[in-house]
C-alpha cells in the first residue's frame, strides 16, 4: 500500500509541475475577420511604437472569454471574447491592454516573477514528498498544498504589477489613437464579479488578469481624463464588428440557437449574415443562398458576401456555378489570400489539367503572401502533381507540413524535393532549408519524447497518466470558418 501511494504521489508531482504542454486549439481563419482586426488595431500598434505588420492577431475557436500574448509579437483572442463584447470599443480596449504587454516586454521579463514562486513550489513538493514517504500522507499533502498556494500568490503578485502597467499603457495608446477607453473599463467591470466564483467557473481571462476594484479604479482614472472618453465607437467599424460577431455566432452555435438570436424578422445585415451560416450548417442550401443574395443586393461590391455564396455553391456540389462567384470575390479583394485560396480550391477540385494550370498562379501568389496557409499549399501540391511537376509537388507538401509544425513529414517531403530539384535553384535552396530545420526539430522531438518516456516509466513504475506526454507537442489545428462546412473537410 505504501509503495502504491509513493508511485501515485510521484505521478501527481509530475503532473503538478509546470510543463510546456500545449492543448490542441483551433485557429479560425477568415479573410474578413483578419482584415478587420488588422484595420482596427493598426492605430493602437502605431501609438505603442510597434510596426503593425510585425504584430500578428490570431482568433482561437473557444467560447470562453480570454486573450493573451505569447512569444514574439503575437496576440491570441478567443472567439468567446468577441461574442461577449457589446461593441468594437470593448474589443479595442482588450487589444490595447494586450499590446501593453508586448510593448512592455513582459513576456521576456516574466522569469523575474516566476523564480521565487518556482523555488517555493519546488521546496513544498520536496518537503511534502519526504513527509509522505516517511508515512505521513496527510501531513505531506498539507505541506504540498500550502506551498503551492504561497507560490501562486507570489507569482500573481508579480503578475498584478504587469497587469496594472499594461492597463495604463493601454489607456495611453487608446488616447493617442483617439479612441475612448470606456469600453475597456466596461469589459473589466463585467468580468470583475467572476472573481468571487469558484475557479472552475471563471473565464480564463479572469484567472490570468486579476481584476480587483483598486486596479479598475486606477484604470478609470486614466481613461476618464482622456478627451475622447465620451466618444462613441466608430459607426463603420462597429457595423463590421457586429457582422463579424454574427457570423462567428452562426458558425460556432447550432442553427436553432442562431435562429433564435437572429430571427427571420431581423433584416439587418448582421442577422442575415448569421442566418447564412445557420442555414449552411443545417444543409438548407436554398435558404442560405437566399440570404446571401439578399446581402449582395444590399452591397453588390462586398467580396466577403461573394465568398460565402461561392462556398455554399461549392459545398453543394455546384462547383462550376461557384467559380464566377468566387472570381468576383477576388476582383473586389485582390490581396486577400484566403479568398484566393477558396477560388484555387474550387479549381483544383474539378481535377482537370486546364483548371489545375489556372489554379497554380493563383495559389502561388496566395502562399507567397501567406506562407503559413497550409490549405493553399495542399491544393498547390495537388495542382503541381496533376500537371506532372512532382518536384514542386514534393516541395509544396513539405511547405504544408512545415507550416503546421509536423517536422517528420516535412523532412520526408523536403528530402524528396532536394533529390528531384535542380541544385542551386531557389526551390532547391528552400527545400534544403526546410530539410535542415525539420531534421533538427524531428531529432529534438524524438529525444525529448524518449527522455520523458524513460523518466515516466522510472519514476512511476510504469504508472501512466491519462494525460500523457505525447500531447506536449500537439499542433494547433486551423479551421477556416469562412468556407469550410463543419464536419465536411476537403
Amino acid at each position: 500500500m505504501q509503495k502504491t501511494l509513493q508511485r501515485l504521489f510521484i505521478a501527481f508531482l509530475m503532473l503538478a509541475l509546470p510543463t510546456a504542454q500545449v492543448q490542441a486549439q483551433s485557429i479560425l481563419r477568415d479573410a474578413e475577420t483578419e482584415a478587420f482586426l488588422r484595420h482596427i488595431s493598426e492605430p493602437i500598434f502605431l501609438a505603442a511604437g510597434l510596426t503593425p505588420s510585425s504584430v500578428k492577431i490570431y482568433l482561437i475557436g473557444d467560447k470562453s472569454l480570454n486573450a493573451f500574448v505569447t512569444g514574439g509579437q503575437n496576440i491570441f483572442i478567443h472567439s468567446g471574447l468577441i461574442m461577449a463584447s457589446d461593441d468594437v470599443n470593448q474589443l479595442l480596449g482588450v487589444i490595447a491592454h494586450e499590446t501593453g504587454h508586448i510593448a512592455g516586454g513582459h513576456l521576456s521579463r516574466r522569469g523575474e516573477g516566476t523564480t521565487a514562486a518556482s523555488n517555493m513550489s519546488i521546496l513544498s513538493m520536496v518537503l511534502g514528498a519526504a513527509a509522505i514517504l516517511a508515512g505521513g500522507t496527510d501531513a505531506g499533502m498539507g505541506i504540498f498544498m500550502a506551498g503551492q498556494t504561497v507560490a501562486q500568490r507570489q507569482y500573481l503578485a508579480y503578475s498584478r504589477v504587469q497587469e496594472s502597467t499594461s492597463d495604463q499603457a493601454g489607456a495611453l495608446y487608446l488616447r493617442k489613437a483617439g479612441i475612448s477607453g470606456q469600453g475597456l473599463v466596461q469589459f473589466f467591470n463585467r468580468l470583475r464579479n467572476q472573481e468571487i466564483l469558484a475557479q472552475v467557473r471563471q473565464d480564463p481571462y479572469v484567472r490570468t488578469h486579476p481584476l480587483n476594484r483598486q486596479r479598475i479604479l486606477a484604470l478609470e482614472n486614466a481613461v476618464t481624463t482622456s478627451p475622447y472618453y465620451k466618444t462613441p465607437p466608430n459607426p463603420e467599424d462597429n457595423e463590421v464588428f457586429n457582422r463579424i460577431k454574427a457570423k462567428l455566432y452562426g458558425y460556432l452555435e447550432g442553427p436553432v440557437q442562431t435562429l433564435r438570436k437572429y430571427p427571420v424578422s431581423d433584416t439587418s445585415v448582421a442577422a442575415r449574415y448569421a442566418r447564412v451560416y445557420a442555414y449552411h450548417k443545417d444543409l438548407e442550401w436554398d435558404l442560405a443562398l437566399q440570404e446571401s443574395d439578399a446581402l449582395l443586393a444590399i452591397e453588390p461590391n462586398n467580396p466577403y458576401f461573394y465568398e460565402i455564396k461561392g462556398q455554399i455553391l461549392f459545398e453543394n456540389g455546384k462547383v462550376l456555378d461557384a467559380l464566377p462567384v468566387l472570381e468576383k470575390a477576388i476582383k473586389f479583394a485582390p490581396h486577400e489570400t484566403l479568398v484566393a485560396t477558396a477560388f484555387g480550391q474550387a479549381l483544383v477540385s474539378l481535377e482537370d489539367k486546364q483548371r489545375m494550370m489556372q489554379a497554380i498562379p493563383i495559389l502561388e501568389d496566395a502562399v507567397r503572401r501567406d506562407s503559413s496557409n497550409s490549405f493553399a499549399w495542399f491544393n498547390l501540391a495537388k495542382a503541381y502533381s496533376w500537371t506532372g511537376d512532382d518536384a514542386k509537388a514534393s516541395l509544396a507538401t513539405a511547405e504544408r507540413f512545415f507550416a503546421i509544425g509536423n517536422p517528420i513529414q516535412s523532412m520526408v517531403h523536403a528530402r524528396r524535393a532536394v533529390d528531384m530539384l535542380k541544385p542551386g535553384t531557389a526551390e532547391w535552396l528552400r527545400a534544403q532549408d526546410i530539410l535542415f530545420v525539420s531534421e533538427r526539430s524531428a531529432a529534438r522531438y524524438k529525444k525529448q519524447h524518449k527522455r520523458r518516456r524513460r523518466a515516466t516509466d522510472k519514476n512511476t513504475g510504469g504508472f501512466q497518466s491519462s494525460r500523457g506526454f505525447d500531447r506536449s507537442l500537439t499542433q494547433t489545428s486551423q479551421q477556416k470558418y469562412r468556407y469550410q462546412h463543419p464536419g465536411r473537410g476537403h
